[in-house]
């Protein structure tokens, strides 16, 4: 039986829909290596970000991984012939922490609404006490990934503390910038991953869709019903987003 095709391409950029299975032995291996990775939980709003900031585009490009972070990308999987899974950003986040403990990989986590990084980090060592987590809130980061000296700060004691996998919730596109910009000066850290508002789950600001929600892509639903204001959001990301995607003719834009 032929396995599933997984990839496919959205703006030029290739997606890789892989099973979170296959994306945590991916990641395994290349910690093995000492490789440091760059691994992006892509959604509709930061592909439209990419297709109208060639920029924005070219830091996406440099990502080990590009990860089907919602319904309107896996739709437009469907389309082009794949059959990608969809991986939110919360849930590969969680199965890292999973994977942390059995590899005793020291977690630090950067960025985030003021105060949800330390409420993050301490209800994860109530779920997983032998993990090792350190916080920062990272100060003020421009769009470029530039940060304001607080957030120079907080990556030097970041970096002092040496964690194996870094977890960065600044927002598109400043966590993919910032990324591209600080990973090479924090040799230990092996595994880099941008998870948007995932410290608002952690720190229980957010409660997460109940899983029949989460299984037939109506996640965004139940966000829009807690925050309203989200509503141009998600827009973008179910109607204008697999408009423009399924419509687009590259534009000269090609994965290089």
């Amino acid at each position: 039986m032929e396995r599933p095709l997984r990839t496919f391409t959205c703006f030029g950029l290739v997606i890789h829909g892989f099973s979170l299975v296959q994306i945590l032995d991916a990641i395994q291996k290349r910690m093995e290596t000492g490789q440091a990775s760059m691994v992006v939980t892509t959604n509709p709003e930061i592909l439209l970000a990419a297709k109208q900031q060639p920029s924005y585009w070219n830091i996406l490009r440099q990502a080990d991984l590009r990860l089907v972070d919602g319904f309107g990308l896996q739709l437009v999987g469907w389309f082009k012939g794949a059959r990608p899974t969809r991986i939110t950003g919360v849930t590969l986040a969680e199965a890292i922490l999973q994977q942390a403990v059995v590899h005793q990989w020291k977690i630090g986590l950067v960025g985030g609404k003021p105060g949800n990084a330390d409420k993050a980090a301490w209800n994860i060592r109530k779920d997983y006490p032998s993990l090792t987590v350190y916080a920062e809130q990272g100060g003020s980061v421009s769009m470029e990934g530039i940060m304001d000296e607080e957030g120079n700060e907080a990556l030097f004691r970041l970096t002092q503390q040496a964690p194996d996998v870094l977890l960065i919730a600044f927002g598109h596109p400043k966590q993919e910038q910032w990324i591209v910009r600080h990973l090479a000066s924090m040799p230990s850290v092996k595994l880099a991953i941008g998870v948007g508002g995932t410290f608002e789950y952690w720190a229980g600001d957010v409660k997460r869709a109940p899983k029949i929600l989460q299984k037939i892509g109506l996640e965004w639903l139940w966000r829009l019903v807690q925050q309203p204001s989200r509503f141009g959001r998600i827009w973008n990301a179910v109607i204008r987003f697999p408009w423009a995607a399924l419509t687009d003719e590259q534009k000269g834009i090609k994965e290089f």
